[in-house]
């Protein structure tokens, strides 16, 4: 071989490697470009005769709460929301995500009445992106298990001082890759048995995990992974709950785009050992509404049973940058 060859190959060489450097460099800026300039996600609410048949809430001005709410930093968005009832009044955890880093830490707000929030501060950082704070009480204890896939683990936190400090209690999962099912875990208490539901990304599978103890040790579901290689249907889009003598989840699709509806399913056997499950409808639970704060998708269904016996959900809806903090 000349060294006029070996010249030219390292060459080419060296041009597709700048091309890769370039394009990865090209797709970071525009993700950062879209981050800090596009559509944003807000919180809402919504109610309805049945945690699977919602409309906009009366009396209430949508969003409820944005990302302008957020006082402790700049946040490009408010997503995610879980609430609970706390003594006399409602505490809501959300995603609120930092414009510039674009990481992310769950903060909360309060309310007396549902309609007018109070903006409380964060409950939980870490070092690594917090999202999704699954929210739940469990024998007089205040229980969050967040999505936090960029640790490599599912992290159990118990709130020491509720709502604003959490400690580590458990590890439920761990993780290297994209591959492990560590997105958006959805938890429920069944027959004496914990179920978790998560996500994997890369391969699009919704998987299963029991448990006797909330603490562990977790396994996975002999059917596990209960949906495979699906955008629509895999991905959890909210809390499980019990309803009408069934249990349902919520799946947040991603067609055609992030975030644009959530499903639900009605779960008609679940054992350690047994899982079945039909869909509800062939109209998705909640969609892209008419309104700026939501005419983009929505993702994420957290429904509650008020003591008149309706129903309420907190939601949240992606739309023309309503409630964006300033450039």
């Amino acid at each position: 071989m000349t060294l006029t060859i070996i010249l030219y190959i390292l060459g080419l060489a060296l041009t597709v490697a700048v091309i890769l450097v370039a394009r990865k460099a090209i797709k970071k800026h525009n993700k950062k470009m879209r981050r800090m300039h596009g559509p944003n996600w807000c919180i809402g609410l919504y109610e309805g005769p049945d945690p699977l048949t919602l409309f906009p809430a009366k009396g209430v001005t949508n969003p409820i709460l944005k990302a302008a709410d957020v006082t402790n930093m700049t946040s490009r968005l408010v997503a995610d929301p879980f609430m609970v009832k706390h003594n006399s009044e409602f505490v809501l955890f959300f995603e609120m995500m930092e414009k510039k880093s674009g990481k992310g830490d769950i903060g909360y707000a309060t309310s007396p009445d549902l309609k007018t929030w109070t903006y409380g501060g964060t409950a939980l950082s870490e070092p690594f992106h917090l999202s999704y704070p699954y929210v739940f009480l469990h024998e007089g204890e205040h229980y969050m298990i967040p999505e936090a896939g960029k640790s490599n683990e599912m992290t159990l936190y118990c709130a020491s001082t509720f709502p604003h400090t959490w400690e580590r209690t458990a590890t439920i999962l761990k993780g290297t890759d994209r591959t492990a099912p560590l997105q958006d875990p959805s938890v429920i208490h069944h027959n004496d048995h914990w179920y978790l539901f998560s996500y994997a990304p890369q391969t699009k599978n919704l998987h299963l995990f029991t448990a006797s103890n909330l603490k562990g040790p977790w396994n996975e579901h002999p059917n596990s992974p209960l949906i495979k290689e699906s955008r629509h249907y895999a991905r959890p889009g909210g809390r499980v709950i019990h309803y009408s003598n069934a249990i349902y989840r919520y799946a947040q699709d991603s067609v055609p785009s992030y975030g644009s509806k959530v499903w639900g399913f009605r779960i008609t056997e679940l054992t350690p050992a047994t899982y079945r499950e039909e869909q509800t409808s062939n109209n998705p639970i909640i969609q892209a509404g008419n309104e700026a704060w939501n005419n983009k998708g929505m993702h994420t269904i957290d429904p509650h049973q008020m003591e008149d016996g309706r129903w309420i959900a907190i939601v949240d809806g992606i739309g023309d940058g309503i409630g964006a903090t300033a450039p």
